[in-house]
C-alpha cells in the first residue's frame, strides 16, 4: 500500500500508511487523520478515498484549494511520484520500490485541471467566492438518485464524491460476482454532477448508452449498474 509523507519545506513531519478499503480526512482540526497545523489550511480540507485498487484526493470545498504538481483539481484520481500542496504544507504520494501500481481508472477519473496556477490565484484575488461556485451554495438543489428498480427510496448525492459498487464502504452497495469493488462514482462539481466509471465487469449505461469516462448528469437521467437502475433529479 502506499506512503504519504507530511512535509514542510524540506523537512519530513510524518508518514501515513494508507489502506484499501479506508479513508482519511486531511485539515487543520484535530479531529482529521492527517492534521496539518497552518492557517490556509481548511479545517476539513482533503479526503483520499479508497476507490477499487486505487486512491482519490477529493478537495472539500476548501477556501484555498488542493494542488497536485502545481495544478488545481477537485478530484484527482493519484499516481506515484504526485505532490499534494495543501497551504504552505506538501503531501508526496508514493508506492514502496517493486510494489504493483494500479493502472487507474478507465478514461479519467475527475482529474479536472480548473486552469493554471497562476491564473487561478488572480482570479481568486479578483473575485468572490460565490461567484466562483454557484452550484455550491447552500440555496441551490442539491442532486438526487431514486430507486426504479433493484431497491428503494432515494440517496441524496450529499458528498464530493459518492461511491457505487460492491464494497460494503460504498454509498450505494449493489451486489453481483461482475459488479466492482468501487464500480462508478458520481462527483459534486462546482458545474454540477458527473458519474464515473471505474472498474468492474457490469457496464455503466445512463440513458442506455454504455459510459466508460466521466460524463455530466442531466436532470431526469437514467442509470442503470448491475441490478440497479435509478434516475437522476434536483431537489431544494
Amino acid at each position: 500500500m502506499p506512503t504519504l509523507t507530511l512535509k514542510f519545506k524540506d523537512n519530513v513531519i510524518k508518514d501515513y500508511q494508507l489502506e484499501k478499503g479506508r479513508s482519511i480526512t486531511i485539515g487543520r482540526r484535530s479531529d482529521n487523520d492527517v492534521v496539518v497545523e497552518n492557517l490556509a489550511v481548511s479545517g476539513h480540507h482533503a479526503k483520499i478515498d479508497s476507490v477499487g485498487d486505487g486512491f482519490v484526493l477529493t478537495d472539500l470545498q476548501s477556501k484555498n484549494g488542493c494542488f497536485v504538481n502545481e495544478r488545481i483539481v477537485t478530484s484527482h484520481w493519484l499516481t506515484h511520484g504526485d505532490l499534494v500542496n495543501i497551504g504552505k504544507h506538501t503531501l508526496a504520494f508514493e508506492y514502496k520500490p517493486g510494489e504493483t501500481q494500479p493502472k487507474g481508472p478507465s478514461g479519467e477519473m475527475d482529474q479536472t485541471m480548473v486552469m493554471d496556477t497562476s491564473k487561478y490565484r488572480d482570479m481568486m484575488s479578483k473575485s468572490d467566492s460565490k461567484m466562483l461556485s454557484p452550484r455550491m451554495q447552500k440555496d441551490q438543489p442539491n442532486g438526487f438518485l431514486t430507486y426504479l428498480s433493484g431497491g428503494d427510496g432515494e440517496v441524496e448525492l450529499s458528498k464530493k464524491l459518492t461511491k457505487i459498487g460492491k464494497d460494503s464502504s460504498c454509498d450505494i452497495v449493489v451486489g453481483g460476482l461482475a459488479m466492482g469493488h468501487t464500480a462508478a462514482t458520481i462527483s459534486k462539481r462546482p458545474k454540477g454532477y458527473y458519474i464515473s466509471f471505474v472498474g468492474g465487469m457490469s457496464k455503466l449505461r445512463v440513458n442506455g448508452k454504455v459510459e466508460k469516462e466521466s460524463a455530466p448528469l442531466n436532470e431526469f437521467d437514467v442509470i442503470e449498474l448491475g441490478s440497479i437502475k435509478m434516475q437522476f433529479f434536483m431537489k431544494e
